[in-house]
């Protein structure tokens, strides 16, 4: 089987190399069947890749050992779901799901807008230069389809890993990742063909509404994944992986907002340019993370040699980008100027400055180490502080604004109109902060004006359906008149949710620890929890043991069994126990560590507990952001046809 994976391999990696310089001289040339070959040879590289993955999707669910990426990452005691989740658990296998996602986007992006024959035919190599560098990868340096002399067991999967999230959330990432690859591709091919009108905003539109979805739910899926499973009772460490996987995602929902102007206004070409070249690039730089290991973290891959490889080609795509905006420059400048600081526009660009700035700032956390440890010889990690710090800063501003925007008119806004727009919505902010002072939430800034700046933005998007509705008659059909809007405004509830679970949930947890002999207890927010002993467990390939914590408070009686889990391969891992409270809606978050005895035996235990209020309100703001997601992607009927209406004229340019 190896060698049909090697030899799909090998095609593919013909194939899109095919379609990088046929096409490319086929667009310079203006050779419309050498144009469409290279589109044929684009489309056949997903099918082509699909086998190779379905060779090491058969090795791993096999269990063949004589396959050195199977024996690496799985276990004949692993579970079949977790086996076959190791396509994306290793170095190898990611880049085939790379490749393979990337295949089947290009190849489907290309042929769903096959009319727009000029840009589609400078799209094409673009496409194809990102699929020869993964495809070479596979092909020279880091092949998954390595053999080996039939061997014992394998190395097993790391315990963290074995859990049902593992087999969603990895696979949503890449979607998320490569994803970004259609919109950059489009912009870098209306730049080389000079067509640099909003065509290619409207053609990939959808295409980033998907990805930066897949991102962010990806996102999420990671941080609950953290939550339950590695035992440290938060959610998100800034850790440079997870980092990575966050700058794409601002940056790409900065250029979410900022191209609705250049659609209405026709503003800000040049800045859009920058924004979806910034999203890819900070793509590419995540996955160089996971891939070269030049950072510490339990997300990424050992130190590797791919890793020079990933920074070159990492170097070469932001020379690219910088070197066609800077080309195109004349082509993108615009007369449209921004008329008032007080403006919708206004408040777009502020908002861009604010997700880009944030992004930045990451960006310098997570190169901080790297540079330091390259210039001075040793590494000094930036700590959670720095990035506290800034998210408070320009994520506060950002909650704000995200009311502001929808209520301030285009071009320009009179104070007396703004008077009238934003009383409701700052009386409810007033006196929401007022009431938790009252309360005694006082204790964290930050917290308190995540709550009234969240009560601010939900009042501002009740105010808009309401209003709205009174127009539309009804609540469906004022959706279905404007799915871009309304939906958006859906994504902002979910980001008002977020913000208020992220500020519960940290600003005001309770968090004890002790050690606990049977019959001892320990007392937080009002709960009592008391050690009662503990019991073994058995799973598929495991053993392990859980500490019996019966807990009563708050009128409430439950058990919680935290404790730990000893694989034969891989060694022990944390098994958190977690109560949802009702009351809260927050958790009730524990976790227990034995300590050692001389007869081997779980007696005394590390037992820590974290209160956590509102938590759960982020779990739910991730279903009302999918459903805002679907509404804002679900074709407008009007829409189309406004659009059909005004590219009719220039759909298929001659000569191409």
């Amino acid at each position: 089987m190896a060698p049909l994976g090697r030899a799909a391999l090998l095609l593919a990696f013909g194939l899109v190399l095919y379609a990088l310089i046929a096409g490319s001289y086929a667009a310079w040339k203006r050779r419309r069947r050498l144009a469409l070959s290279a589109q044929n040879a684009l489309l056949a590289a997903f099918p082509v890749t699909l086998v190779a993955a379905i060779v090491l999707l058969v090795a791993l669910g096999r269990r063949d050992m004589t396959f050195v990426y199977v024996w690496q990452h799985t276990s004949h005691k692993l579970p079949l779901g977790y086996a076959l989740s190791a396509f994306w658990g290793g170095q190898e296998g990611s880049l085939l799901l790379w490749l393979l996602v990337l295949t089947g986007y290009g190849g489907l992006a290309v042929w769903l807008n096959r009319r727009s024959r000029e840009l589609i035919a400078w799209t094409v190599p673009v496409f194809g230069l990102v699929g020869v560098f993964f495809a070479f990868m596979l092909c020279f340096v880091s092949s998954p389809f390595h053999m080996q002399p039939a061997a014992g067991d394998g190395k097993g999967m790391v315990p963290s890993l074995q859990n049902p999230y593992m087999l969603a959330h990895p696979p949503l990432l890449y979607l998320g990742y490569v994803g970004l690859t259609v919109p950059f591709a489009f912009a870098m091919g209306a730049l080389l063909s000079g067509r640099t009108d909003e065509r290619w905003i409207v053609a990939t539109r959808r295409w980033t509404l998907a990805a930066w979805t897949f991102l962010g739910v990806g996102q999420l899926i990671g941080s609950h994944w953290a939550y339950v499973e590695i035992g440290w009772g938060g959610y998100y460490a800034w850790d440079p992986v997870e980092n990575a996987a966050l700058m794409p995602w601002l940056a790409a929902t900065a250029f979410l907002h900022s191209v609705m102007i250049q659609e209405k206004r026709g503003m800000l070409k040049v800045w859009n340019m920058v924004l979806v070249a910034l999203a890819f690039n900070l793509s590419l730089f995540g996955t160089f993370l996971t891939r070269s290991g030049v950072v510490d973290s339990i997300h990424s891959f050992s130190r590797s040699p791919i890793g020079g490889w990933f920074l070159a080609f990492l170097g070469l795509m932001i020379f690219l980008s910088v070197a066609l905006i800077r080309w195109r420059l004349p082509l993108l400048r615009t007369k449209t100027k921004l008329e008032s600081l007080v403006s919708r526009e206004a408040t777009f660009l502020y908002n861009n400055l604010l997700l880009v700035a944030l992004a930045l700032t990451i960006l310098w956390g997570v190169l901080y180490p790297i540079v330091s440890e390259a210039l001075r010889g040793e590494t000094r990690s930036v700590s959670k502080p720095y990035y506290d710090f800034f998210l408070h800063t320009f994520g506060l501003p950002l909650l704000l604004l995200m009311g502001l925007g929808p209520l301030v008119a285009w071009r320009r806004a009179s104070l007396r109109s703004l008077g009238k727009t934003f009383l409701i919505p700052f009386v409810t902010a007033v006196v929401t902060g007022a009431v938790l002072l009252a309360l005694g939430f006082g204790s964290s800034w930050p917290g308190l004006l995540a709550y009234s700046f969240g009560s601010f933005v939900a009042a501002s998007i009740v105010l808009e359906f309401v209003r709205g509705r009174a127009a539309a008659g009804g609540v469906f059909h004022l959706i279905a008149r404007n799915r871009r809007r309304y939906g958006g405004y859906v994504v902002h509830a979910a980001v008002v949710l977020l913000a208020i679970g992220i500020a519960g949930s940290s600003a005001y947890q309770t968090v004890r620890e002790r050690v606990l002999s049977p019959g001892q207890s320990i007392t937080a927010a009002g709960y009592t929890f008391t050690y009662a002993g503990s019991a073994g467990v058995r799973g598929a390939n495991y053993t392990g043991y859980r500490a019996l914590i019966p807990v009563s408070g708050h009128g409430e009686r439950f058990t919680l069994k935290p404790g730990e889990n000893h694989y034969a391969i891989e060694g022990w891992a944390t098994e958190a126990s977690i109560y949802h409270d009702p009351r809260s809606i927050g958790d009730v978050f524990t976790r227990a560590q034995a300590l050692p005895t001389k007869n081997g035996r779980v007696d005394k235990i590390d037992f820590q507990v974290f209160v956590k209020p509102l938590i759960n309100l982020i779990w739910v703001a991730g279903f009302v952001f999918v459903a805002g997601a679907l509404i804002a992607m679900w074709p407008d009927a009007v829409e189309q046809r406004r659009l059909a209406a005004r590219y009719a004229a220039g759909a298929a340019p001659a000569g191409i």
